[in-house]
C-alpha cells in the first residue's frame, strides 16, 4: 500500500510539474508572440503611409524609404506643433478613448464621437520644404470604422494619394476602399479649395472634373462614410487649422 502511495504521489508531482512547464511555454510563447504582432503593425502602418504618399516601390527597403518621412505632433486646436512625452508610444486612437486627451465631437460627421486633442501627422521634405503631407484618417462606414491615411501635395489641396489600412467592410462592395483600381482614381484630385473647404465629391455617375471621383458601387454607406471622413478630419474639427497654419516653404506650423 505505500509503495501505491509513492507511486500516486510521484504521479501527481509529474503531472503538475508539466503542467508548469506548459504554462511558462504558452505564457512565453503568447508574449513573444504579442510583440511580433505590434511589430507588423507598425511595419504595416508604416506601408500604408508610403502607399498613401506614393512612395513605396516594389523590391525597395522600408527602413530606408520611411527614413525620408518625418512624424511630427499637432494640436488640432491650435494647428501648431508640439512636443510629447514618449513619440514612439503615441496611440492617438487609445487617446481618444481618454476624456482629459480628448474632446467631444458636436458635429460629427464621421461618427466616431470623440477625437484625441493631439495628432499624428507625417510629412516628406525636400531641405525644408514640404514636398507631401500625410494625414491619418478614421469614420463610420456601414459595418465598421475604417482607418487610413490621405497624402496631399505641398499646395495644401491637391491629393498625393488615399490608403486604407483598417475596416470590416463587405468585400466586393464597401470592402473595394482596398481596390487599387479605385484608389488609382484619387490622385491629382482637388480636394480642397484655395480657403480650406472640402470640395470633392464621390459620384454615381463617372467622374467628369478633378473634384469628383467614382463613388462604389452598390456601397452607397461606406461610400458617404469615406466622403464625411474626408470632410470632418480635412476641416476646423480636425487638420483644418493645422493646414491653414503649415508653412510649406519652411515646414513650421
Amino acid at each position: 500500500m505505500p509503495a501505491n502511495n509513492d507511486s500516486f504521489l510521484k504521479t501527481i508531482i509529474v503531472a503538475v510539474a508539466l503542467c508548469l512547464v506548459c504554462s511558462i511555454l504558452v505564457s512565453g510563447t503568447a508574449v513573444s508572440l504579442k510583440e511580433t504582432q505590434k511589430s507588423n503593425a507598425v511595419l504595416d502602418k508604416k506601408k500604408n503611409i508610403l502607399m498613401a504618399a506614393n512612395l513605396l516601390t516594389e523590391g525597395a527597403d522600408l527602413k530606408e524609404l520611411f527614413g525620408k518621412v518625418e512624424q511630427k505632433f499637432v494640436d488640432l486646436e491650435t494647428g501648431a506643433f508640439v512636443e510629447i512625452e514618449n513619440p514612439e508610444a503615441f496611440n492617438q486612437r487609445q487617446r481618444a478613448k481618454d476624456p482629459n486627451l480628448s474632446v467631444a465631437i458636436e458635429e460629427d460627421i464621421a461618427k466616431i464621437r470623440r477625437r484625441s486633442k493631439i495628432a499624428s501627422v507625417y510629412l516628406v521634405r525636400d531641405g525644408d520644404k514640404v514636398e507631401k503631407i500625410i494625414l491619418p484618417i478614421h469614420g463610420s462606414g456601414l459595418f465598421s470604422t475604417l482607418y487610413g491615411f490621405v497624402a496631399l501635395e505641398s499646395d495644401k489641396q491637391t491629393v498625393v494619394g488615399l490608403k486604407f489600412y483598417e475596416h470590416g467592410e463587405t468585400p466586393g462592395l464597401g470592402g473595394e476602399v482596398d481596390n487599387p483600381m479605385w484608389l488609382a482614381k484619387w490622385p491629382g484630385k482637388q480636394l480642397l479649395d484655395e480657403k480650406g473647404n472640402t470640395v470633392l465629391t464621390l459620384v454615381k455617375t463617372s467622374a467628369s472634373n478633378n473634384r469628383e471621383v467614382d463613388a462604389l458601387s452598390g456601397a452607397t454607406w461606406t461610400t458617404s462614410g469615406v466622403e464625411n471622413m474626408l470632410t470632418y478630419w480635412l476641416g476646423e474639427q480636425g487638420f483644418g487649422p493645422f493646414l491653414s497654419r503649415l508653412d510649406v516653404t519652411k515646414g513650421e506650423a
